[in-house]
């Protein structure tokens, strides 16, 4: 620690425990002072402190010291006494009021981050006026009878020249009438140094009178203790002094007071000398005197062993009872008061080790008799001498702790007392950087008195804030506790600056509530302090307060309300956040050559519609260009950066508004801020479109007009919005702008009215930027996406487009025509029109004659016998561009309709992008083409499950069963299955039973499942390949499955039917296509009306259900049948029974096989299978054969079947007769028949698949020699077939 003289708490023991002189005056000497605008005192009190005295000291030592440092203070007669609780209250306030009003330009400084705050030094950041308030609480404890420094050592009496009879008033003026009650009820010692001085005013009279009665002051009172003092010598009372000495006064005073103006160099010269003199050769010398004195007498009376043992015996015997608060305790010629004062003369003296020793010796006398006042008051005074004498921290600070403990226990009559011991403990602490203990010494001094505690609790925040670490929570509250108690003391200035130092650690913070009462109150002090725009900053800040109650949000909302009714004015508010306003959503649609038909349209990703229409816009130079590098390449280069918009067209901006608060807020006239500017204006700083010109820096611009907005009429329209938000809502509006003239138009921000008070702007760029700024990212370079400013250009023709009857929830399936109409509001006509859709699978163009044509009646097969049918090349229309006819042209008399096929092809949430191309007549225009951007959402709900299973027919060798399953999955729709038709190029489709010509087979109600079987039949032979087949129409099988006639069915080889089977064969494509066949299904419905169905309800007539890629056949190349009879009857009798059995082998591969076919009369155990063939539960031989009616018949069902071999010892029923092994050679897409033969031994039922077929591609033949990957062998095991052999009857 640094020399404790050269610390605060050693420049506040300096300036108070110093010793006091009483001063006695006439009038005239003060009359004579006043001239210059100071009291007495006021003008010698600059001349009482010497901070390089130099005076020899010798006290009770023989050894002297030098004391360089002195002071006296000087009180009016009437002054030394205790102040009242109502004058010492008074004396604070004005204090603190006085710091108020000094710091108000303070209170509209731009507030310090707590960053910054932290690095200030205490000096800059602790207030200064803390030392003043400070000093006025221990002055409020001083001249109390227990303490001997403030009892007056000298008297320094003043007596003008020009009072009559001198002489006389210096003895009448030191009369018992006149001295302070401390010295005539023994307290004080009333026989104390008396100084006389004559003061002599230059503006009266000349000197010589004065210097006659200095005489005989001298012969009356001695001449040592005699002094003259001229003032006031100027003459013109004009002086102006270099070093101000009253410059506290001046702090304190008026402005327009000039102190010390009659007082020329001389005067304070003279002032100097005498208090110079005053306290080196008197005040000086007999304190040192008296220390002395006082010495001795203690020493010889209580000091040594013999004298303490003597003073405790004589202690014990004295009565047990408290001190009497009507008379002094102890007067002052008592030993204890002598001791007392001793240690205080030897304090302000600085003989520190002289006043230790001597406050010990009473500290214990004063325990013995229960004077606790008196005993806090050595304690108080033993830890400030250890302290000066840098000794014994831990002791300095019990005595400290042990003085305000006491000085506590004795009650309200020693609350000043307390004060002064803390504020000198807190400064002690703070000496030796024990700031977090400070702040506790300072928070126990805050007590009743709620002024006081403001203060204390300031001085605690500002310790946390200097400890280390620095402890910024306990310092944000404690100066919220402060500002709390400074409101109370209607001190609001001060608690202003508290809550603006709290608000540097809350700002940034997630304590939102503490950060609120800060802001909201400071706001609301603002207003009172008629801060207005200082108060609307603060209070802005709480408005979206949606973590707030609903009672508080109310009470922001109404402070704020008031405020601005309390203005009278009308103020648009740059950072209103009510309604809060999503940034990140905001949403510039506007139209250059892409234009939209609904806001979903321009909802859309660019991208999507760039790659949509890659293939119909034109591109520079041969390359493919997007129409931003177009436009950059087009456009002058001042509008680089600009985009483009048509006068006449709106540009729309959708704001996302939030009310954060759970009350209902009323939000009107929301609008656009636009800039417009043409080609003729001038350059106009406010061009901009910069909000900041009118701004001051809390945000705020006063309108002088309710209502007031920089639009003009003739440039652009703007649309207005009310709004009307429940607690929570949010609500996307939509704004338009829409530019009558040519020019330049920028979109600066959005402006609304927040319930008919005040005016909310957002300022678009500026919050772009914040926001980008805020990321840490570094400003990228403008785009014209994210420009605000447009290049307005003269009007061009715009296409409407619509299509008509597209519904918006639809079942799978669901088959439709639909219209779509373009027209042309423009006189201008419009050429080149393409159009392109990105879901032909969905959506699809029509022949234009099917517009005059009823549909679906037009699709039957008696309707297209009746006329010729343009059937679409499906692959070639779902793939390009298509073009508009050349004589159609879309002009405002006369508008394009043209059909389109709709299918649902399947469920979920479906997204139609269409796009049409056109391009203008104007040459002149830098827009030379437009595309027209349509988008349809359908929600396609679930119908019918359709699945399908082809298995080979035991019937025949190129037959196949088709087993169709549909299931209804809607929970309300009815559906009649119309038909199902098969497509391929050799395919005919049959039912397997017909049904009557009045059964509908095919009703499926909500929930209900169908199983219906067909006969497939494969019409392909040897040498009927593609090219050699007719038309697609010639192998297309339609069966009926309602009872009706054969030309009511839908012919599917013709357009919707053939263009969507194309697309439904593309998404279903396999690729895991394998060496079979397959074929295509399509099954046709019709929806039943149901008056008590529920919503959504279908408006379609049919519905189609395309199943592709259906594999028919085994993955075997190889297939095969067994011919033969199925029963047979025979006398066992006679001997075994042979029956003769045909078995045909068909290669459905383009190669040539080798086929071998091996009979087998037991099998083996171990059973064997290939990957092509799976095992069968079968067995062949004697044995049950159940009922297979029900059966379902599976694709496994062509694999074939392993059978059990027998045991050793049993006995075959039947053998093999022919040929074990037979082998044969096919030709691609041939067959051979094969002779087989069985003996039957005893009669039963007998399962003939005990035989294989081993196949392999001939060496030489095969087509694909270089697919290694290619099967070229496999095994296939016999199929189930059984016979019935019976015993013939004997005739």
């Amino acid at each position: 620690m640094a020399d404790p003289a050269n610390t605060k708490l050693g420049r506040m023991l300096l300036d108070q425990i110093s010793p006091a002189v009483m001063v006695l005056r006439t009038p005239f000497v003060e009359d004579s002072c006043r001239r210059n605008n100071l009291s007495l005192i006021e003008m010698l009190s600059p001349y009482s402190t010497f901070n390089n005295i130099d005076v020899p000291v010798r006290t009770a030592s023989d050894q002297p010291y030098r004391l360089r440092k002195f002071k006296f203070r000087l009180f009016y007669n009437s002054d030394i006494r205790q102040r009242s609780t109502e004058a010492a209250k008074e004396r604070l306030k004005q204090v603190i009021t006085h710091a108020g009003d000094k710091e108000i330009s303070d209170l509209c400084s731009r507030q310090a981050g707590i960053e910054s705050v932290i690095t200030t030094s205490a000096q800059d950041l602790v207030p200064s006026w803390f030392q003043n308030f400070n000093k006025e609480l221990i002055n409020a404890a001083a001249f109390s009878e227990h303490e001997g420094f403030d009892h007056p050592v000298a008297c320094l009496v003043a007596v003008s020249s020009k009072d009559k009879d001198p002489v006389g008033k210096f003895v009448d003026l030191f009369n018992t009438t006149q001295l302070p009650h401390l010295l005539n009820d023994g307290s004080m010692d009333p026989k104390i140094l008396k100084y006389y001085l004559l003061v002599h005013d230059n503006q009266e009279g000349i000197q010589e009178k004065a210097t006659g009665i200095l005489a005989e002051m001298r012969s009356t009172f001695g001449a040592s203790d005699c002094r003259l003092l001229c003032i006031n010598s100027s003459v013109d009372g004009t002086e102006e002094h270099q070093q101000n000495s009253w410059a506290s006064h001046e702090n304190s005073a008026s402005n327009e007071k000039q102190f010390g103006c009659f007082l020329n160099k001389d005067d304070i010269e003279e002032l100097r000398n005498t208090m110079h003199d005053f306290s080196s050769k008197h005040i000086i010398p007999l304190m040192e005197l008296k220390i002395r004195v006082l010495n001795q007498q203690v020493s010889a009376t209580r000091k040594g062993f013999r004298n303490q043992i003597k003073n405790l015996w004589w202690r014990k015997g004295k009565d047990d009872v408290p001190e009497n608060p009507s008379a002094p305790m102890y007067t002052f010629n008592s030993t204890e008061s002598q001791i007392r004062v001793l240690g205080d003369y030897a304090f302000m003296l600085r003989d520190y080790e002289l006043a230790l020793s001597n406050y010990r010796l009473i500290s214990t006398d004063y325990k013995l008799d229960k004077a606790w006042k008196h005993y806090a008051g050595v304690q108080e005074m033993m830890g400030l001498a250890y302290f000066m004498l840098d000794q014994s921290r831990k002791d300095a600070e019990y005595c400290m702790e042990n003085a305000f403990t006491t000085y506590a226990k004795i009650g309200s009559s020693c609350g000043r007392n307390v004060t002064r011991c803390g504020i000198w403990w807190a400064e002690m602490l703070k000496a030796r950087d024990q700031y977090k203990d400070a702040a506790g010494v300072y928070f126990r001094i805050s007590g009743e008195e709620p002024l006081n505690s403001a203060v204390m609790l300031e001085q605690a925040a500002y310790c946390f804030l200097m400890s280390t670490p620095a402890m910024l929570r306990k310092y944000g509250f404690h100066l919220v506790l402060s500002g709390d108690l400074y409101e109370k003391c209607d001190q609001i200035k001060h608690a202003v600056r508290t809550y603006r130092g709290a608000l540097s650690v809350f700002k940034d913070t997630a304590w939102s509530h503490i950060r609120d009462h800060v802001h909201f109150h400071i706001g609301k002090w603002y207003a009172i302090l008629g801060m207005f725009d200082e108060g609307i900053k603060h209070v802005l800040e709480v408005l979206p307060c949606g973590h707030q109650d609903k009672l508080t949000q109310e009470l922001f909302l109404s402070e704020f309300f008031q405020i601005i009714q309390e203005t009278g004015k009308t103020f648009e508010v740059l950072t209103l956040q009510l309604p809060v306003i999503n940034f990140p959503s905001i949403k510039v649609v506007f139209e250059d050559h892409r234009t939209y038909v609904s806001p979903a349209a321009a909802n859309v990703e660019e991208s999507l519609w760039q790659a949509l229409e890659e293939d119909m816009t034109p591109s520079i130079a041969g390359l493919k260009s997007n129409w931003l590098e177009l436009q950059s390449k087009v456009l002058p280069k001042k509008y680089k950066e600009s985009n483009v918009c048509i006068a006449g067209e709106a540009i729309k901006v959708e704001v996302s508004f939030r009310n954060p608060l759970q009350i209902p807020i009323s939000v009107s006239n929301v609008s656009l801020i636009c800039k417009h500017s043409t080609e003729s204006d001038k350059s106009d700083p406010a061009s901009n479109g910069s909000l900041d010109e009118d701004k001051n820096d809390t945000g705020l611009r006063t309108v002088s007009v309710i209502g007031e907005t920089s639009t003009d009429a003739s440039l652009f329209d703007l649309s207005e919005v009310n709004i009307s938000m429940q607690g929570g809502e949010t609500v996307l509006i939509q704004l338009t702008v829409t530019p009558k003239v040519e020019g330049t138009l920028k979109l600066v921000g959005v402006r609304w009215k927040l319930s008919g008070s005040v005016i909310g702007i957002c300022n678009f760029q500026s919050d772009i930027v914040r926001k980008k700024v805020a990321k840490g990212k570094r400003k990228p370079k403008k785009s014209l996406k994210d420009n605000l400013e447009f290049l307005v250009i003269k009007s061009l023709p715009r296409l409407e487009g619509t299509i008509h009857s597209l519904p918006r929830t639809v079942y799978t399936g669901d088959l439709r025509c639909l219209t779509m109409e373009l027209r042309n509001p423009s006189k201008t006509p419009v050429k080149n029109l393409k159009m392109k859709i990105s879901h032909p699978r969905f959506l699809d163009i029509a022949d234009q004659e099917v517009v005059n044509l009823e549909f679906p009646t037009y699709l039957k097969k008696q309707a297209i016998s009746s006329r010729s049918c343009t059937i679409f090349d499906a692959p070639k229309t779902a793939k390009t561009v298509f073009m508009f006819p050349e004589n159609i042209a879309s002009s405002w008399q006369t508008p394009v309709k043209w059909p389109l096929w709709f299918r649902a092809a399947a469920s979920g949430s479906i997204s139609l992008y269409i796009t049409i191309y056109y391009e203008t007549e104007d040459v002149s225009s830098i827009i030379k083409y437009r595309t027209l951007r349509m988008h349809y959402n359908v929600e396609v709900l679930p119908s019918l499950e359709v699945s399908y299973r082809v298995s080979p027919s035991p019937s025949g060798l190129h037959e196949f069963l088709v087993r169709m399953d549909a299931t209804n999955r809607t929970s309300s729709q009815n559906f009649q299955v119309h038909q199902l038709s098969c497509v391929g190029d050799q395919w005919e489709l049959a039912l397997l039973q017909p049904i009557g010509p009045n059964l509908s087979l095919g009703f499926l109600m909500a929930g209900q499942s169908l199983s219906c079987f067909f006969r497939l039949k494969n019409c392909k032979t040897r040498g009927s390949t593609e090219d050699k087949m007719s038309s697609l129409a010639k192998g297309i099988a339609d069966v009926r499955l309602v009872g009706s006639e054969s030309s009511g069915l839908f012919d599917t080889s013709v357009s919707p039917f053939d263009l969507f089977h194309h697309q439904e064969r593309l998404h279903q494509e396999r690729h895991d296509k394998g060496d079979g066949n397959t074929v295509d299904f399509i099954l046709i419905a019709e929806a039943q009306d149901d008056s008590d169905a529920e919503p959504p309800r279908t408006t379609a007539e049919i519905l189609s259900h395309y199943t592709c890629h259906c594999r028919v056949g085994s993955s075997s190349p190889v297939w095969w049948s067994m011919e033969g009879p199925r029963s047979a009857s025979h006398d066992f009798s006679s001997g075994f029974c042979e029956i003769n059995l045909n078995m045909t082998v068909y290669n459905s591969l383009e190669d040539a096989v080798s086929v071998r076919i091996n009979t087998l009369d037991s099998l083996p155990r171990s059973n064997s299978i290939t990957k092509t063939a799976s095992v069968s539960g079968y067995e062949y031989g004697w044995h049950d054969i159940s009922h297979l009616t029900d059966a379902k018949v599976t694709p496994d069902s062509m694999g074939g079947r392993v059978g059990k071999a027998l045991s050793p010892e049993s006995v075959s029923s039947f053998i093999w007769s022919g040929s074990c092994s037979t082998r044969i050679n096919l030709e691609p897409l041939s067959s051979a028949e094969v002779p087989l033969q069985i003996s039957v031994f005893c009669e039963g039922t007998f399962d003939l698949s005990n035989y294989s077929l081993q196949w392999n591609l001939r060496a030489g033949d095969g087509g694909d020699d270089g697919n290694e990957s290619r099967v070229r062998s496999g095994s296939c095991h016999g199929r189930p077939y059984h016979i019935t052999v019976l015993q013939k009857e004997q005739s």
